[in-house]
């Protein structure tokens, strides 16, 4: 298993540099750094000397990925490709263009993401399961036919709907909880109360048919059928033999989906002004922040490659039949 790890890590390193250029290319192709300044100085008509200056203060002054005028390897060093990009594969951010450390701020906003995130995939995963275990145990009765409907329904309700809905009746008309905002410690939690309801509740739908699809899949099977030949009932079968097989698929969309995770919800948190790293990337989306753009999608690429890792491993924990080589 040492060797399988260490092979798909170094076949990560393309991978990570690929992205990089892509997200590099497809930056610069809808910014020059002649527009970064400007949104940077705030300023309707600013000179081109400030503009210069600005570029040349943050290293933007340089070609982007070939520099045919510099001699030997200093045609691709002397990019801002290379100055801005070879420090994250050693995990140095640098700096934002605005002057931030973007180390720390990830550092800093990694938290509010996760304590969101977290218990939204936990609690998230256990009533889709309980809800799509349900259902197959009722399988070709009204309740299940109830229950495709109703997770069709959820599943075509977008979820700035749940949203916007959720911030009017429990925060504006029941006043259960705050619409937005964020604190340190303990006192997060009500802030946080309203966001995971929402994220718990607009998953459903699209969960549940997916988890029903699974488990009813491993019912039709022959080592079910002798389950009940010897007398097990229909919930022990379930719960004993139909969840444990289907783990791998399972554990296939969980651990996929933990990277996200930390990178936090782009949309939840910008709604409910939760200081993570989703809004973090949104903010520096609409401020045209390369720096941080950049550092946010290595960073979520690195994530993603190790999800896909853990996911491989986690097949050995639940099935000892899969053998990594």
């Amino acid at each position: 298993m040492t060797q399988y790890i260490i092979r798909r890590i170094l076949y990560a390193f393309p991978i990570l540099l690929g992205v990089n250029i892509l997200t590099f290319v497809l930056f610069f192709v809808v910014n020059s750094p002649d527009d970064m300044a400007r949104l940077q100085l705030g300023q309707k008509h600013v000179t081109q000397q400030a503009i210069d200056n600005w570029k040349h203060q943050h290293g933007y002054d340089l070609p982007l990925l070939w520099d045919g005028h510099a001699s030997a390897e200093e045609k691709l060093t002397h990019t801002i490709f290379f100055q801005k990009s070879a420090g994250l594969f050693v995990f140095n951010f640098g700096v934002s263009d605005s002057g931030r450390n973007i180390g720390a701020d990830i550092q800093e906003r990694a938290l509010p993401s996760l304590v969101l995130a977290l218990p939204t995939l936990a609690i998230g995963l256990v009533v889709n399961i309980c809800l799509a275990l349900m259902m197959v145990l009722f399988r070709s009765s009204y309740l299940e036919q109830a229950g495709m409907v109703l997770c069709v329904l959820l599943m075509s309700v977008s979820s700035l709907f749940y949203i916007i809905g959720g911030q009017f009746f429990a925060g504006k008309l029941l006043k259960l909880v705050p619409i937005s905002g964020y604190d340190d410690g303990f006192a997060a939690f009500k802030f946080l109360v309203l966001p995971i309801a929402i994220g718990v509740f607009s998953g459903i739908g699209s969960g549940v048919r997916w988890y029903r699809t699974l488990f009813l899949e491993e019912v039709g099977k022959d080592y079910v059928r002798t389950a009940r030949a010897k007398g097990l009932t229909e919930t022990a079968a379930l719960f004993r033999h139909v969840l444990p097989n289907a783990m791998i698929p399972i554990l296939t969309g969980v651990v996929v989906v933990l990277p996200s995770l930390f990178m936090g919800s782009l949309i939840m948190e910008s709604f409910f002004s939760i200081p993570g790293l989703g809004s973090y990337t949104i903010d520096a989306i609409n401020s045209q922040d390369f720096a941080i753009v950049r550092a946010m999608v290595f960073l979520g690429s690195v994530l993603y490659v190790l999800g896909l890792l853990l996911t491989d491993i986690s097949y050995t924990l639940v099935d000892p039949r899969v053998r990594l080589s």
